[in-house]
C-alpha cells in the first residue's frame, strides 16, 4: 500500500552511485549560488529552494546541533526565519520579533510586548532595505510595525511613531472587528502588500487586499476582493454585499508570491464568510477561493481564477503560489502552480492565466440546506491527480483496521453525505481532505528550473455537521453569559464546555483555576490559535460570558446589556470534528499523511510516500502509517528535501530524488514550521523553529540549527 512510486527506476539507480564531483556537475545548471534566505519561504517565487550544496546526500547523515537559541516564552510557532548578513531573524511563540548571529544564535535584539500581540501565531517577517536604511516589517495584532533592522526599535517616521493600523482603508463597518496578519508581507519597490487574518463567520471585516508604503505606512492601494458597483464581479454577490453588511472575508491570509521583473503579484484568497452557509450570498461570490494575478504598482485585476464557486467548505487556498518554469512542447512556459486544500494543483501561464493542463467544471449535487444556493458545478483539474483522498472514493474498507471501534465507525460512515461536492448537511458530510487540507499554510517547495512540486499533504477526514441556530425565544431562560456562550463558544468548545482536544478545542471547564480574568479576556478580544478574536461582542456581553466560565455571574447585573451586531443565520455547524476511532487516531486507513513529488511538466507523479510514524503502532511491528503535518518542505541544489513538520517531532532529509530517507532526528518539540537554510562564513546551517503544543504534542520554545561537523 506504501511503496515508493519511482519513475523511471533505472534512471534513480543510476543517480544513486554518483560521486560528489558528479552531483555538482548535475547541478551545475542551478542559479549562482545564494547564501541567504532573505525572504519568507527562500524567495519572492515561494519556492522553498536554496542553492547551497555543502550539504549533500552523501554527508548528510553527518547533520550535528550547530547552536539553539530558546525564545522567553513557549508554544506553537509556526516561523520560517529570515536570513540576511549573518542575521536571523524570527518571532517568538508570543509573536515578539528577535534577531540573531546566524552562526552562533545569540540574541541581538527582542521586540515586542507579548501582552499585545493578538494571542496569534505568526510565521515570520518581512526585511527591506534601501542603502543604508534596513527595515524589519513585523505584525504583531492589528498592528503593522517598522523595525530598524539594527536595533529592533520602531522607526518613527513610518505611520504613528513606527507602526500602522491593519483596518486603515477598510469601510467605517469594519474598523473595529478582528483583524490580525500571521503571514508575512510581500515587498515591491517601496511597497508592501500585507496578508489579513479575519473572522470566519458572517461579521467578518472585508478581505481588501491593500499595499502600504513601506517608508510611510500610508496606504498606496486597494484591491475589493468582493468588488463595489462597476467593479469586475460585482455581479456575482448580492447588491449589497460590498457594505460589509451581511458577508466579508475573502481575504489573502497565506501570503502572496511576486514576479518583481513582470510587476506581477499572485494572490491566492479564502472563502467569503459565513464558511459553511451561503443563504445569504447567493452567487459564485467573485473573488473569493480565486488566483489572482494584480499589477503589484496599482493593485489592477490583470486575470483571475476561482477555483471554488460559491464555496461552503472553507476551502480557501492555503499557501502562496509557486513561481516555476516548465516545459511543453518543447518550450518553455513561466508558470504559477497553486496547491489547495483540495489536493488539486492548478498551474497556469504566469502572464495570460491560461491553464497549462485542462480544467473540468464538474457537476456538483443539488441537494443542501433550506435557502442555500449551491453552485451547479466545480472546477477539477485533469492534472495532476489529486495528492489527497477525496471523500467520494472511501467504502468501508477504508475504515482503519487499526481502529478498535471499527463497527461503531462503519455505522457512522455509512450515515454521513460523501459526495464530490458534497453540500454540508444535517446528518453530516465528510470533508477529505479535511478543513487545513490536503496541502496547508506551510505551501509546497520546487525545483523552479526543473517544474519539479514536492508538497506535504494531511489524509485526515473531518465530519461537517450542521445545525439549526436557536432563535431568540430558545436563548431567552438563559442567563446573558450562558447565551453569550451558546451563541457564540458552544459549537467548538460544546454545550458542557469539556471542549475536543484532539481537533484543537481546549477545555474551560474549572477554567477559573488555571487562567485569570484577564488572560481570558484578552483571548475572547484578540483570539488564539484557530480562534478568531470576538470583537462584535459589547463590553457587557464579554464581562457576562467571562462570569459564566467563572461561575459567578450576577444576572441582575447585565439583564439589561444590549445585544451585538450579527447577521442571523438559519444554521451554524456543530464545530471542526475530526473523524477519529476511539483512541484519536483517523478513522480511516493509513496513509493518514504523505509527501509527493509531481513532475509539473507532465503532470505525472514521480514518487509518493507515507510521511511521519505513529508510535504506538510502530512498536506494535505495525507499517510506516504517515501522521498529520504541518508546515512546508525546503529543496537545495545538492538533491536534498527537508522538512519537520510531523506530529512525531521528526525532523527528516530525503532525497528529492526518490524519496528515500536520508536522515532524521528528534527535535526538542515538533517543528510545525518550514525551516530555513543559509550559509555565513562558508558553512551551511539548516534552522527549524520548535513550538509544538498543535495536534496535542508537548510544548516548546527553541530554534535549533543543524550543520555537519
Amino acid at each position: 500500500m506504501f511503496r515508493t512510486i519511482l519513475r523511471p527506476l533505472t534512471v534513480c539507480l543510476a543517480l544513486s552511485a554518483l560521486t560528489l564531483s558528479a552531483w555538482k556537475t548535475i547541478y551545475s545548471d542551478q542559479e549562482t549560488e545564494n547564501t541567504e534566505w532573505s525572504e519568507y519561504l527562500g524567495g519572492p517565487d515561494r519556492n522553498h529552494y536554496s542553492s547551497l550544496t555543502q550539504i549533500n546526500p552523501q554527508n548528510v547523515k553527518n547533520l550535528k546541533v550547530a547552536w539553539t537559541y530558546e525564545m522567553p516564552d513557549s508554544g506553537q510557532t509556526q516561523v520560517n526565519p529570515i536570513i540576511v548578513d549573518g542575521v536571523l531573524y524570527g518571532v517568538t511563540a508570543t509573536v515578539q520579533a528577535f534577531a540573531l548571529e546566524a552562526a552562533t544564535g545569540k540574541q541581538l535584539w527582542l521586540f515586542g510586548d507579548k501582552s499585545s500581540n493578538g494571542s496569534n501565531t505568526s510565521r515570520g517577517l518581512t526585511y527591506w532595505s534601501d542603502g543604508n536604511d534596513k527595515r524589519i516589517m513585523h505584525a504583531m495584532g492589528h498592528y503593522l510595525y517598522a523595525l530598524d533592522a539594527r536595533s529592533g526599535k520602531p522607526i518613527d517616521s513610518f505611520g504613528d511613531h513606527g507602526k500602522i493600523d491593519l483596518h486603515t482603508g477598510l469601510p467605517e463597518i469594519a474598523l473595529n472587528k478582528y483583524m490580525v496578519s500571521n503571514t508575512p508581507g510581500t515587498v515591491f519597490e517601496d511597497l508592501i502588500i500585507m496578508p489579513l487574518r479575519l473572522s470566519e463567520e458572517s461579521d467578518a471585516a472585508p478581505g481588501d487586499l491593500r499595499a502600504f508604503n513601506v517608508r510611510t505606512g500610508k496606504l498606496a492601494w486597494t484591491f475589493h476582493t468582493i468588488p463595489y458597483p462597476g467593479e469586475f464581479g460585482y455581479e456575482t454577490f448580492p447588491p449589497d454585499a460590498y457594505k460589509n453588511t451581511y458577508t466579508g472575508a475573502a481575504n489573502n491570509w497565506s501570503g502572496t508570491a511576486i514576479d518583481r521583473k513582470r510587476g506581477i503579484l499572485y494572490v491566492p484568497t479564502g472563502s467569503a464568510g459565513y464558511d459553511f452557509y451561503g443563504g445569504k450570498r447567493k452567487g459564485s461570490n467573485l473573488f473569493s477561493n480565486c488566483l489572482l494575478a494584480l499589477d503589484a504598482r496599482t493593485g489592477k485585476r490583470l486575470w483571475h481564477y476561482q477555483t471554488m464557486h460559491h464555496d461552503m467548505w472553507d476551502r480557501d487556498l492555503p499557501a502562496p503560489p509557486n513561481l516555476i518554469t516548465v516545459k511543453q512542447n518543447g518550450k518553455s512556459i513561466d508558470a504559477v502552480a497553486q496547491v489547495s486544500k483540495q489536493g488539486y494543483v492548478f498551474i497556469f501561464d504566469r502572464v495570460t492565466g491560461k491553464p497549462l493542463f485542462p480544467i473540468k467544471e464538474v457537476a456538483a449535487p443539488k441537494q443542501a440546506l433550506k435557502g442555500e444556493f449551491p453552485w451547479a458545478t466545480q472546477p477539477v483539474p485533469s492534472k495532476p491527480a489529486s495528492f489527497a483522498r477525496h471523500a467520494y472514493t472511501l467504502t468501508e474498507k477504508d475504515i482503519s483496521l487499526y481502529a478498535p471501534d471499527r463497527d461503531s465507525l462503519i455505522a457512522k460512515f455509512k450515515n454521513y453525505k460523501k459526495e464530490l461536492f458534497a453540500a454540508p448537511s444535517k446528518e453530516g458530510t465528510i470533508i477529505m481532505p479535511g478543513f487545513d487540507g490536503g496541502a496547508e499554510w506551510g505551501g509546497a517547495a520546487a525545483d523552479p528550473d526543473k517544474g519539479i512540486l514536492y508538497v506535504n499533504s494531511n489524509e485526515m477526514a473531518w465530519i461537517l455537521t450542521m445545525k439549526d441556530t436557536p432563535k431568540e425565544s430558545e436563548l431567552s431562560s438563559l442567563s446573558p453569559g450562558e447565551k453569550t456562550y451558546t451563541t457564540y463558544c458552544a459549537n467548538c468548545h460544546g454545550p458542557e464546555r469539556k471542549g475536543n482536544a484532539i481537533s484543537g478545542y481546549p477545555s474551560l471547564v474549572d477554567i477559573s483555576s488555571r487562567r485569570d480574568r484577564a488572560y481570558v479576556s484578552q483571548i475572547i478580544t484578540a483570539g488564539k490559535g484557530r480562534m478568531p478574536g470576538f470583537t462584535m461582542l459589547s463590553a457587557s456581553e464579554k464581562q457576562a460570558v467571562i462570569s459564566f466560565l467563572f461561575g459567578d455571574e450576577k444576572t441582575e447585573a447585565v439583564a439589561s446589556m444590549p445585544a451585538s451586531e450579527k447577521t442571523y443565520l438559519p444554521y451554524q455547524s456543530t464545530g471542526y470534528n475530526k473523524f477519529l476511532d476511539a483512541r484519536g487516531l483517523p478513522a480511516i486507513a493509513p496513509p493518514w499523511g504523505t509527501l509527493n513529488a509531481i513532475d509539473l511538466n507532465t503532470g505525472e507523479y514521480l514518487w509518493k510516500i507515507p510521511f511521519g510514524e505513529v508510535e504506538s503502532l510502530k512498536s506494535k511491528g505495525a507499517a510506516v502509517t504517515g501522521t498529520e503535518n504541518y508546515g512546508g518542505p525546503v529543496v537545495t541544489a545538492s538533491g536534498l528535501l527537508f522538512i519537520a513538520a510531523t506530529k512525531d517531532g521528526k525532523f527528516r532529509a530525503f532525497d528529492k530524488r526518490n524519496g528515500k530517507l536520508l536522515w532524521e532526528t528528534i527535535l526538542p518539540a515538533a517543528g510545525f514550521a518550514t525551516p530555513s537554510t543559509y550559509e555565513v562564513n562558508g558553512k551551511q546551517y539548516v534552522v527549524i523553529a520548535c513550538g509544538g503544543t498543535k495536534l496535542g504534542t508537548k510544548k516548546g520554545n527553541k530554534y535549533v540549527a543543524f550543520a555537519l561537523n
